[in-house]
């Protein structure tokens, strides 16, 4: 099967979704493509930008509406024209999505870990709060407990403010411990995380993104529009996993753990495609001062650096990495 038969086998299996989440990739398209050039976008190109995935202008004006009610976005007339930006709790909320799923590597772990205590919220703001935690990748310990090995209590206070729950929570960071990895820990770690679904996700990512992979690497004519969505599709799906994944330390994980691998596969097909991909940008995407400008310097830094940016290299990176297994 080619790379432009698998692109569209990728494009359908995410039509079946239901729901589909509209919402969810136009976050993940602001955060690719449209921040590193301003952020702000108009309606009309985020429609045609989206066109390939089978989502229609009604189901657009539909999520976008949504997402200002849920202040991700806010929008901005002129004319009879909408231009679509980021709201500051949205950029806070976008940061914090992406902020592990371009980069190569993650920091040591110091043996901390932050403790959050519910038991004091309404139970309306207690679930609330919850949900939002789970959604920052925090696992459960115990009822009313949550637990993160990465997240500070001074990263988390100021969203605890925003969710109107700082004074009834209590945030705790343990002390480093000097033995990382003893047997009570990795049991705890798969308790209050299902590392065994986790997994899964991971799998399937891989199943879905390594055969395109391998047909690129024996013929690739995928035109720009193509490169963009199987880019956006790749980052889409990818972040939605990263979203539960809290990065626990090496240590705590199994020897052959499949997020490794879906990394390494992420980064190989972004960095073969992206410069065509953001051929398309800089030829259609608008905002109401006329073609949204090229991606900033923090764009050519993902994956461990693109070619392109300032000082660099601009001949296409087409095989970086060898084949994945």
């Amino acid at each position: 099967m080619s790379a432009k038969s698998q692109l569209e086998l990728l494009v359908t299996n995410f039509q079946k979704k239901r729901p589909l989440r509209a919402g969810s990739l136009i976050i993940t398209i602001y955060g690719d493509a449209i921040v590193p050039r301003g952020g702000n976008v108009w309606l009309g190109s985020l429609m045609k930008l989206v066109e390939p995935m089978g989502i229609s202008q009604r189901l657009v004006r539909t999520s976008v509406y949504r997402l200002v009610q849920e202040s991700w976005l806010q929008t901005e007339k002129v004319g009879r024209c909408s231009y679509y930006s980021l709201t500051g709790p949205g950029l806070r909320r976008f940061e914090q999505a992406f902020q592990h799923v371009y980069s190569l590597s993650t920091t040591e772990w110091s043996g901390s870990w932050c403790l959050v205590f519910l038991n004091q919220l309404s139970p309306e703001l207690k679930q609330k709060v919850r949900e939002e935690l789970k959604w920052l990748s925090f696992g459960s310990m115990a009822p009313g407990v949550m637990e993160h090995p990465r997240f500070t209590r001074n990263e988390l206070l100021p969203l605890l403010q925003e969710w109107g729950a700082l004074e009834d929570t209590i945030v705790m960071q343990t002390v480093p411990m000097t033995q990382k990895s003893p047997k009570a820990l990795r049991l705890q770690v798969r308790e209050s995380w299902n590392l065994d679904e986790l997994g899964g996700r991971y799998r399937r990512f891989l199943s879905q993104f390594r055969p395109i992979w391998r047909e690129l690497q024996n013929e690739d004519t995928l035109t720009p529009e193509e490169c963009l969505t199987l880019r956006i599709l790749l980052i889409h799906e990818y972040r939605k996993i990263l979203l539960r994944d809290p990065l626990l330390p090496d240590e705590l994980l199994p020897g052959d753990w499949e997020g490794r691998s879906a990394k390494q596969l992420c980064r190989n097909l972004y960095r073969q495609i992206y410069q065509r991909a953001e051929h398309w940008l800089d030829a259609n995407l608008e905002n109401a001062s006329g073609p949204l400008p090229g991606p900033n310097e923090k764009f050519y830094k993902r994956f461990g650096g693109l070619k392109g940016g300032p000082g660099q290299d601009t001949a296409p990176d087409r095989h970086p990495e060898p084949a994945l297994p």
